[in-house]
């Protein structure tokens, strides 16, 4: 996303690298839930705070995940996180 579509300052690195760990396993989750891949926000977190290179405590993971979806990299619905499309 340029800052001509979004001026807010960009994303810390260590969030778009949770984003990516995110979307790829939501990807590959196999889980669909109305044929969307999604995983449970509890599940999310479980996955980054296992991710050893990230060495997010849970506090960190919850918070990533907020940015995230504030920012409409993730969407949610019933209790289960979805990656946004992107429009390229």
């Amino acid at each position: 996303m340029s800052l001509t579509d979004n001026p807010r300052p960009p994303l810390p690195t260590w969030i778009t690298d949770a984003y990516e760990v995110l979307s790829a396993q939501i990807a590959d989750s196999g889980a669909e839930h109305d044929g969307v891949p999604a995983v449970g926000r509890e599940r999310a977190v479980t996955i980054l705070t296992g991710v050893e290179e990230l060495a997010l405590e849970r506090v960190d993971a919850e918070h990533a995940i907020t940015r995230l979806l504030e920012r409409g990299y993730l969407y949610e619905v019933d209790g289960e996180l979805r990656v946004t499309s992107r429009s390229d």
